[in-house]
């Protein structure tokens, strides 16, 4: 039973449609594996068993009758808690919230019921998303199913520690500097953030159009899959992009020989020093998309150390107002990094927020002059693995530098597992896009996947979960 909790997505819904697999039984593999290895890994805030069994076996009716609801039905999903989910509470790891249910569906949310999704329950975040590793003063630490010592990565880390864990096929994630990819990097899984708009995000979140919302899946397959259906059209998400009424698995397959590909080993930034092997795996992956007919050749996009200024900018002036919509009295309950960059927002004037504003639309447009002479970007997820859980060390502080530059620009951009540590630590090789080409990176991450052969999984360390399911 415990092994389907290992297929992936795509896997599931071939076994439903011919009748070999079970929704329910599928739905109580993904349980049984949160029970099992919760506890050791704290990936999850809150479980609904009962609401999740119902739902699996109304599936089941629907496939049985060969009138499935839509792309995703019967596949069980989790969703980051930043995010709301009718029925769930919405804490983002903070004791500042309270356990409200929430009485409607985030956007993306809504696009998978809608396609028959069963959200199995909510993943652990750091305090408001503030970081990119995860633990919080309400949930405590989330741990790497590789190594429990070592952190997922964040703010995203519930999500990736869920899939590369086996506890839900997809995890919804967000990401304002790195949030999907860097998880995805360290947790040895697939993490994809759209072009900005491309996914409805609603509500918007603290970050505004730095907040994307992506998919973190174990294979390529099914993060295209999931695209398809967290792509559609919702009034409520005024910034979201037109619709595409496309299959992103469309064309997944058709490789990259001929394509234009930069290589940067760590966008030019003279303060960024890559850990030797994770250059040296990045570096092979590379090699690899040349061996696959790709034309490669190193180049840096122009002035990324401004683009890491202005992220910093509207990264602490975006804090300021999310905590200014707090009770006041409050206001104590929050970790004192989320208070400090709030104070740190709060000194910028009005005008030098206005100046990182219009910063940012040059150096957009910078950032896509260069893009016009190449089709994707290929260079390290981060520069360094992970560090300890529970920690937030020197080496991993301030704006992720690798990643965060393409929330500022608003590229596709995607973390793909291209090799592991001596320890077996995973290690993320990142893709990136031009604006709205969102199928060209998950092609070309596809004809790395299929070039690298499956990831394996890790030996996950059981433990009985601690007591998180609603009855």
């Amino acid at each position: 039973m415990n092994e389907l909790a290992d297929l992936t997505a795509a896997d599931q819904l071939r076994g439903f449609a011919r009748g070999t697999l079970s929704p329910v039984d599928v739905a109580r593999a993904a349980i049984e594996r949160i029970r099992s290895c919760d506890g050791a890994i704290n990936a999850f805030c809150h479980v609904d068993e009962g609401q999740t069994l119902r739902e699996a076996a109304e599936s089941e009716a629907r496939w049985s009758g060969a009138a499935p609801k839509g792309a995703l039905d019967g596949v069980v999903v989790s969703v980051k808690d930043n995010l709301p989910v009718r029925g769930m509470p919405t804490r983002y790891g903070s004791l500042v919230t309270d356990d409200t249910v929430a009485s409607d569906d985030a956007a993306c949310v809504a696009r998978l019921r809608d396609a028959g999704a069963i959200v199995v329950g909510k993943t652990t975040t750091p305090e408001m998303g503030n970081k990119i590793v995860t633990d919080s003063p309400l949930t405590g630490i989330t741990r790497n199913p590789w190594n429990p010592k070592l952190t997922p990565g964040g703010s995203s880390g519930g999500a990736a520690a869920a899939v590369a864990s086996g506890m839900g096929a997809i995890a919804v994630g967000t990401d304002g500097g790195g949030s999907i990819r860097v998880p995805a990097g360290w947790s040895g899984v697939f993490g994809l953030k759209p072009t900005y708009g491309r996914v409805p995000a609603f509500p918007a979140g603290w970050y505004g159009t730095m907040h994307h919302v992506g998919p973190l899946t174990r294979t390529v397959e099914d993060a295209a899959l999931a695209l398809t259906v967290m792509a559609g059209a919702d009034a409520r998400a005024w910034s979201q992009l037109p619709p595409r009424r496309v299959d992103y698995r469309d064309g997944l397959e058709r490789g990259v020989k001929g394509l234009r590909i930069a290589y940067s080993r760590r966008l030019g930034l003279s303060d960024v020093t890559v850990d030797p092997e994770t250059a040296a795996s990045v570096e092979a992956a590379v090699k690899q998309f040349s061996e696959l007919g790709a034309s490669v050749e190193e180049s840096d996009p122009p002035r990324i150390a401004d683009v890491l200024r202005c992220l910093g900018a509207h990264w602490v002036v975006a804090t300021l107002g999310g905590v200014a919509q707090l009770p006041a009295d409050k206001h104590a309950l929050l970790e004192p990094r989320v208070r400090e960059l709030a104070e740190v927002g709060r000194k910028l004037s009005s005008l030098d927020y206005m100046n990182a504003i219009h910063d940012r639309m040059e150096l957009g447009r910078e950032v896509n002059a260069w893009f016009e002479r190449y089709d994707l970007l290929v260079l390290p997820t981060f520069h360094v693995g992970a560090p300890e859980a529970g920690t937030f060390p020197d080496s991993i502080l301030g704006p992720p530098r690798l990643t965060g530059p393409f929330n500022v620009t608003r590229h596709p951009a995607a973390s793909i597992p291209c090799g592991r540590t001596v320890a077996g630590m995973p290690i993320g090789l990142q893709v990136v896009g031009r604006h709205d080409q969102d199928a060209l990176v998950l092609r070309a991450c596809r004809a790395y996947e299929a070039i690298r052969g499956a990831f394996p999984q890790p030996s996950l360390r059981l433990q009985p979960s601690s007591a998180k399911a609603a009855a």
